[in-house]
C-alpha cells in the first residue's frame, strides 16, 4: 500500500510565516502561524519562524505518525531574490522530507490565479510585483527597504516620520497627522526620535502607516500628498505589468484594499481579486516538484 504524501506551504515574510499542510488529494488538514520569515532581516530568526510554523501545523493535524520529518515543502519567502540569501535558506538544516526554496511573490502569485499564469503586486510590510507570462517570470520592485518597497507599510510610516521631523524643525507647515505622529511615538522631542529610529526595522516603520492611512482619510493635506505619490508608483508597477501580457493582475497584502481604493478606474478594471493566498500557491508548487519524489 502507498504511504500517505504530505505536502506543506510556507508563506514567509517580513510580518509573520503562515503553514498549510494538505494530503496528496488537496484537502486542507491544518496550519500553523509564527513570527517574521525574511532571512534579510534575520536568517536565523526565519529558519525559527519557519520550523514553528511546521511544528503547529503538524500539531494541529494530530495524525498519528505524522511528523515534520515527513513532509514535502515549499518555501514562498521574501528576500530569497537575493541570491545569497537565496543560498543560505537553501542551506538551512530543516527537519523536513524534501525542501523547494523560492519567491513569496512566486507562490503568491500562483495562490492568487489558480495557475502559473499572471501578476501580483504586493502591498504589506514591504512591497513587490511579479508576472508569470508564457513561463517567463518578471520581478518589479522587490528591492527592499529603504532601497525599495514604496507603497509600502514600511515606506509609509518612513514618510510620515521623515515629515514629521521637518515640521518639528519648523521647516514644514505641522499638520494633525505630524501631531499623531508624536503621540505614536511617545515624544515630540526630535532626538529622541532620531535616538529610537536609529533602530528601527522595516516592520518598525510599518507599525507608524496606520498614522498616516487614518489622516488620509481625515483629510490631512501632507498624508494625502504621501498616498497620492504610493500610488501614482503602484499604478505605474500595475501598468508595466499589463504590459508585459498579464491577463490576470491582483493586488494582495495589508494594504491592498487602501491602495485599490484610490486608483484611476482604468487602473482598477485591470484588476482581478485574488483566487486563493499566498501558501495555497505554496502547496501547488510543493505538489509539482515533489509529487513523483
Amino acid at each position: 500500500m502507498a504511504q500517505q504524501r504530505y505536502f506543506l506551504g510556507i508563506d514567509g515574510g517580513g510580518t509573520k510565516c503562515k503553514a498549510r499542510l494538505e494530503n496528496a488529494n488537496g484537502e486542507l488538514l491544518a496550519e500553523g502561524l509564527a513570527g517574521p520569515a525574511n532571512p534579510v532581516q534575520n536568517a536565523d530568526l526565519a529558519f525559527q519562524s519557519i520550523v514553528e510554523a511546521a511544528h503547529q501545523a503538524v500539531q494541529a493535524a494530530n495524525i498519528p505518525g505524522l511528523t515534520e520529518e515527513k513532509l514535502s515543502v515549499c518555501l514562498g519567502l521574501a528576500g530569497v531574490n537575493v541570491p545569497a540569501y537565496r543560498t543560505i535558506a537553501e542551506n538551512w538544516p530543516l527537519p523536513f522530507r524534501q525542501v523547494k526554496v523560492t519567491t513569496d511573490l512566486h507562490v503568491a502569485c500562483v495562490g492568487a490565479h489558480g495557475s502559473p499564469e499572471g501578476a501580483i503586486v504586493i502591498t504589506g510590510t514591504g512591497s513587490s510585483s511579479f508576472a508569470s507570462v508564457n513561463n517567463v517570470h518578471t520581478a518589479i520592485g522587490g528591492h527592499g527597504f529603504p532601497l525599495g518597497d514604496k507603497g509600502s507599510g514600511a515606506w509609509l510610516g518612513w514618510c510620515g516620520l521623515s515629515y514629521t521631523l521637518e515640521a518639528l524643525d519648523k521647516l514644514r507647515p505641522s499638520t494633525p497627522m505630524v501631531s499623531a505622529m508624536c503621540r505614536a511615538l511617545g515624544t515630540d522631542n526630535t532626538r529622541k526620535i532620531v535616538g529610537e529610529a536609529l533602530g528601527f526595522t522595516s516592520r518598525d516603520y510599518a507599525r507608524l502607516a496606520p498614522v498616516v492611512v487614518n489622516h488620509v482619510y481625515k483629510h490631512d493635506p501632507i498624508a494625502t500628498t504621501i498616498m497620492e505619490d504610493g500610488k501614482t508608483y503602484l499604478e505605474a508597477v500595475i501598468l508595466r505589468l499589463s504590459d508585459l501580457g498579464a491577463k490576470r493582475i491582483s493586488v494582495i497584502g495589508g494594504l491592498s484594499s487602501h491602495w485599490t481604493g484610490w486608483f484611476t478606474p482604468h487602473v482598477q478594471q485591470l484588476l482581478s481579486p485574488a483566487l486563493n493566498p499566498p501558501e495555497m500557491g505554496a502547496v501547488v508548487l510543493a505538489r509539482q516538484a515533489f509529487k513523483e519524489a
